[in-house]
């Protein structure tokens, strides 16, 4: 009897076994959080503005409790759009908002980013404006 295509049938079992256990399964993100320092992360809370590492500001929406280590939050920009119902307008001398400039918050697209890219707490957001938008983030 002929055995040497043996190997060969192993060697595409081993290699099926191998993608079946090393696969990826849609809708896991594996993505690994960004490097930190020592010390505790940061706990930004519902209703506040932060700079962000790579130098954007945002108003938190939801604390860190959205998938772990993750906080949603609204982008603020110096752009309005008016075919965005979302964008609301903030109070002149907002912080985050470069001065001697009008900011809008993109609430109408909220992201989720790992707290370990908040760098420091600019604030908190004005009450008024914060009860506008204060439902989007899911719990606070």
């Amino acid at each position: 009897m002929d055995t040497s295509w043996w190997p060969a049938a192993l060697a595409l079992v081993a290699v099926m076994l191998l993608v079946l256990v090393a696969g990826r399964r849609p809708g896991i993100d594996r993505r690994a959080p960004p490097p930190h320092g020592p010390g505790p992360a940061p706990r930004p809370r519902a209703g506040e503005l932060w700079r962000l590492a790579d130098g954007r500001s945002c108003l938190v929406l939801a604390a860190a409790s959205v998938r772990g280590h993750r906080a949603r939050v609204a982008w603020i920009s110096g752009k309005y759009d008016d075919r965005r119902a979302g964008v609301i307008p903030l109070p002149p001398g907002t912080v985050g908002v470069t001065p001697g400039r009008v900011g809008y918050l993109e609430a109408d697209r909220p992201s989720e980013v790992w707290v370990w890219e908040f760098r420091y707490r600019l604030g908190v957001l004005d009450p008024a404006v914060w009860d506008e938008v204060k439902g989007l983030g899911g719990r606070g």
